[in-house]
């Protein structure tokens, strides 16, 4: 039994999602020269245009574009950051229904966004400055509450916790207590408890096991897990190499409460979660004539 949603079916842009009986597949595109997986290859306007129209062609529901990496590093202007992602909202939301979420937590580049088109502010911050929030409450959009400890891409060497899963619960259920306050609706939340955010191998995977203490927050899941370096040091892959180990963990956080996954490879990803949404019975088969 699956930990149960008090708001499954969500109108989220252009689609609406039934939670209960469906896994959003999120693509990814970061528009910046140095990001963690594909160390700018979309960083170029075309590239990122093309990027983010191929992926709602290959079957996700949702695009997440991003502008500034989590990593710590140097500072990025707001309005630098605005001048990455704007231009892919606003190409996207002309060529397709597809989900638009921009990853950031900076308010000024949120509002841009929406007003662009987006419809999902992806802050893996936690609501770290909490003009976030009444950006989001001003519009309606959807807000992604992330766990993390450090500011804003600064480092958090040797992250230390006493019980990671009961630990992350806590902060994200404060978290959704102060959008709450900041006049975000509930319906309108999702939270993230940040995969590898502040967290080493070891503690990743075991709030990956323990997801279902999240997923009981009653809220949609999200599992950011998609070629993470706890999936390489786990498995001693490279980045290049860790498909496998990505939809492994992707498919395991489904089955214990995630709805949507945030994921690089978009057709494998797609597939890997119809299948699921198949065998947990949630999804007719799309052709069955084997032995009839």
């Amino acid at each position: 039994m699956l930990p149960a949603l008090r708001s499954p079916v969500r109108r989220i842009g252009r689609r609406t999602f039934d939670f209960d009986r469906q896994i959003a597949v999120m693509a990814i595109v970061n528009r910046t020269p140095d990001s963690f997986f594909d160390q700018g290859a979309t960083f170029a306007l075309d590239r990122a245009v093309e990027a983010a129209v191929a992926a709602a062609g290959d079957g996700a529901d949702w695009v997440d574009i991003g502008g500034v990496p989590f990593a710590p590093g140097p500072e990025l202007p707001a309005a630098e950051e605005a001048a990455r992602v704007v231009p892919v909202v606003a190409a996207l939301a002309q060529q397709s229904d597809v989900v638009i979420s921009v990853d950031t937590f900076r308010p000024e580049v949120a509002e841009r966004a929406i007003a662009a088109g987006a419809s999902v502010i992806n802050d893996t911050t936690g609501i770290h400055d909490p003009r976030v929030a009444d950006v989001v409450a001003a519009s309606e959009a959807t807000l992604v509450i992330t766990h993390s400890l450090a500011a804003p891409r600064q480092p958090s060497p040797r992250p230390h916790y006493d019980d990671i899963a009961l630990e992350v619960a806590d902060f994200l259920r404060d978290r959704v207590d102060f959008a709450l306050s900041r006049g975000v609706p509930e319906e309108r939340l999702i939270v993230d408890p940040g995969h590898d955010l502040n967290k080493n191998t070891v503690q990743t995977l075991e709030l990956t096991r323990r997801l279902a203490e999240i997923a009981s927050l009653g809220l949609p899941t999200l599992a950011a897990v998609s070629n993470k370096d706890f999936i390489g040091e786990s498995l001693e892959r490279d980045k290049p190499d860790r498909l496998a180990g990505s939809l492994a963990a992707a498919t395991v956080s489904v089955m214990l409460g995630a709805r949507i996954v945030r994921m690089h490879a978009v057709r494998e990803s797609v597939d890997a979660m119809r299948m699921v949404e198949a065998i947990l019975g949630w999804r007719a088969p799309a052709d069955p004539r084997h032995n009839l």
